[in-house]
């Protein structure tokens, strides 16, 4: 476990480190109504074992969970398994972790838990940053990649997406240094796009959005059943405390 959490805190992509999520951008509010919209869930699935499942792993999930989708064995082994061949795998890659630190700098983490293990006090939830995260990409050729983003300065992953966002630049202004009124800061003053992509911004930030929300389901599978259950179990129990009730009342009533 402890190896585990440190190659999450030493990968590049999408776990920022302490400096990359403090003081940054405020996070846009991920729409929740994803998590209960299965053709939403499935088409993140979808889009996860496109542009993710590439280079990192989901080891802690396997293919045939996503019945709790709504999908059938049939329609996964067909639609969404590119990197193994038994719908009872786990979600794993071949990528090899010393190609990985060489051509990345680091190993992609697994991505199994990404959503619960991003929150941040004060900021919002792991869903929130993802959201935020996958739609702040920007052109930047300072860096050996070629992209850059607002939520996680200087990232290591370049940008999977572009090709659906297309690509943009990020511009911005000079402003006073709230700390130090003799010195300025970049402040963020909005994006310019270069090249369309296949999707409007509509429909870009959907998407993101039907992909977080899988991610987000993929880290509970349960969450939903177990809310469910939560609910019928809190009604037994209000009804039977009013049961209880007039059975005591009635057992008391004739006892002086």
């Amino acid at each position: 476990m402890k190896k585990y959490i440190l190659s999450l805190l030493l990968a590049m992509g999408l776990v920022a480190g302490a400096s990359a999520s403090e003081g940054g951008i405020v996070w846009d509010k991920f729409p929740t109504d994803k998590l209960t919209d299965m053709a939403a869930l499935q088409h993140g699935a979808k889009l996860f074992v496109n542009y993710c499942l590439n280079c990192h792993s989901a080891s802690y999930m396997r293919y045939n969970r996503m019945r709790n989708l709504g999908l059938t064995e049939a329609e996964i082994e067909k639609n969404l398994m590119f990197a193994s061949d038994k719908v009872g795998d786990t979600m794993n890659v071949t990528l090899d972790p010393t190609q990985a630190k060489a051509w990345f700098g680091g190993v992609p983490p697994d991505l199994t838990l990404i959503a619960r293990s991003r929150a941040a006090v004060g900021k919002g939830s792991g869903a929130d940053y993802l959201y935020t995260y996958l739609r702040s990409y920007y052109r930047d050729d300072t860096k050996a990649t070629g992209w850059n983003n607002l939520a996680f300065p200087s990232v290591g992953m370049p940008h999977v997406m572009w090709e659906l966002q297309g690509q943009r630049a990020a511009k911005f202004s000079e402003a006073p240094d709230p700390h130090d009124p003799t010195k300025t800061v970049h402040q963020f003053a909005g994006f310019e796009q270069l090249t369309p992509g296949s999707m409007d911004a509509l429909e870009y930030d959907d998407a993101v959005a039907d992909l977080v929300g899988f991610l987000q389901w993929m880290g509970e599978p349960s969450q939903g059943q177990r809310v469910r259950l939560g609910v019928w179990v809190l009604l037994f129990l209000a009804v039977f405390t009013i049961i209880a009730w007039r059975l005591n009342a009635a057992y008391w009533k004739d006892i002086k």
